[in-house]
């Protein structure tokens, strides 16, 4: 078992959003929700760590061909170093995720389904090592807490859906759509992203 792995994935599942949710809770005095803890989850789970193994995947393929997935030879490392490119695009969407909270959702979404998807492959093919069955486990916890994140934003009443339900620049005459319309509500009004966790 690779000792530094499993470090970073203890430091990145548990550690950072569990931390940042109690500083956040201490500092602004707010109760918790499963929304609050959702934007240090998503920001540190699927984002940080995405945006992590994308890096090390691209960089240096030969741990994930060989260590994960116990791969031989190089021809795999194209492969991998694509997985790679995705992996940091999903992790790009979760960092940036934490200071805006309408990518949350997204971010959600997709990294789970990504997390999903590559837990249902490990069991598929079996782990065959320590570190594949790690990886097995982490996917499949990380996709059951995005897929909580994503249903709790989807609730009525969540804390996620923070804008207006009118917006006064949208008319009959001039239909324009929500998200360009909350974009001008918000210039306008610029206390009321404070709403927003």
């Amino acid at each position: 078992m690779n000792k530094t792995y499993l470090v970073s994935l203890l430091l990145l599942i548990l550690v950072v959003p569990v931390t940042g949710t109690f500083l956040e809770l201490s500092r602004r005095e707010i109760p918790f929700t499963v929304e609050l803890f959702g934007k240090w989850f998503i920001f540190s789970a699927a984002g940080l760590r995405l945006f992590i193994a994308g890096l090390r995947q691209s960089l240096q393929p030969s741990f994930t061909a060989h260590k994960i997935f116990h791969f031989t030879g190089t021809d795999s490392y194209a492969v991998i170093r694509e997985l790679g490119f995705a992996n940091i695009c999903l992790g790009l969407m979760g960092i940036i995720s934490i200071s805006r909270p309408d990518w949350r959702m997204p971010a959600a979404f997709a990294s789970g389904l990504y997390y999903g998807l590559a837990g249902l492959l490990h069991i598929i093919k079996k782990p065959t090592g320590i570190n594949e069955a790690v990886a097995m486990w982490t996917d499949l916890i990380i996709f059951a807490l995005l897929a909580a994140c994503f249903l709790s934003m989807t609730l009525p009443g969540s804390s996620y859906i923070c804008m207006p339900t009118t917006f006064p620049y949208e008319t009959d005459a001039f239909p324009i759509s929500a998200h360009l319309s909350f974009f001008l509500w918000l210039q306008r009004h610029p206390g009321s992203r404070s709403s927003c966790i």
